[in-house]
């Protein structure tokens, strides 16, 4: 078991520190689930080491039957109090309560329980220098159930959708992925997901409120850490509630 944990790690090229939050537990102990054969993740740590490691368990435990897992929608228990709450917590609400959606254009129609969710994104100045702005992108609109969004809490005219840029935020969001936003939750709860306007910068992060300003926090701490900025630095979009990565 040992063996089949560190090179499917390294194979996905995840640091012990990232498999560590996401299963909930320090780095000792996935270095020991590593190299000491007496030690092995049990019950939830067993299923979410699996999870995050994209693997069957059975396969990661006994190192029989096919390795491709049978489900990846392990539902995990809150309140634990370490890093890996904001992506259980936010998995937990965005795995089940997924509705249909499709991308649709301004000639396509709704159907009756659907509503049109504008998208944010970065607009390049007129004034050159790479300078950038987020705004609303009216050329295409995400078409989302209202039974989706009446289930996670979210008034449908308060949803928006940003798209993820970058590896910042892996594993909970990779590159290319789509979340949904309550732009009515502006208010910062340490370690929620929040997409915010950073000088310009769409940004998808953690929010922790600091004496200082506001700290940043990416769930791919070891590529990018954490960053402290300026209340007057970035405005708050909303709220992450839902993700195309878990759908």
């Amino acid at each position: 078991m040992n063996k089949r944990i560190r090179a499917r790690r390294k194979e996905l090229k995840f640091s012990q520190d990232v498999v560590a939050s996401y299963v909930g537990v320090n780095r000792v102990s996935v270095s020991n689930w590593e190299n000491d054969e007496n030690a092995m993740p049990k019950g939830s740590n067993l299923l979410k080491l699996a999870d995050i490691l994209k693997v069957d368990p059975d396969w990661l435990l006994t190192g029989n039957g096919p390795m491709e897992p049978k489900s990846r929608k392990y539902d995990p228990p809150m309140g634990s109090g370490k890093m890996s709450d904001g992506l259980e917590q936010f998995k937990r609400s965005a795995n089940h309560a997924i509705g249909g959606f499709d991308l649709w254009d301004s000639d396509t129609p709704l159907r009756g329980d659907e509503v049109a969710l504008p998208f944010y994104k970065e607009i390049e100045l007129s004034a050159g220098n790479g300078s950038t702005l987020v705004q609303e992108d009216t050329s295409f609109k995400l078409r989302f159930a209202k039974s989706t969004l009446k289930k996670l809490g979210v008034n449908a005219d308060d949803a928006a959708c940003v798209t993820v840029s970058g590896n910042s935020m892996e594993p909970a969001l990779n590159n290319g992925a789509t979340v949904g936003v309550d732009t009515s939750k502006k208010a910062i709860i340490d370690g929620k997901m929040y997409a915010v306007d950073h000088n310009g910068m769409l940004r998808v992060k953690m929010l922790y409120r600091q004496p200082n300003g506001v700290k940043l926090r990416s769930f791919n701490i070891d590529e990018h850490p954490d960053e402290v900025v300026d209340y007057s630095d970035i405005r708050i979009i909303g709220r992450v509630f839902w993700s195309s990565n878990f759908h």
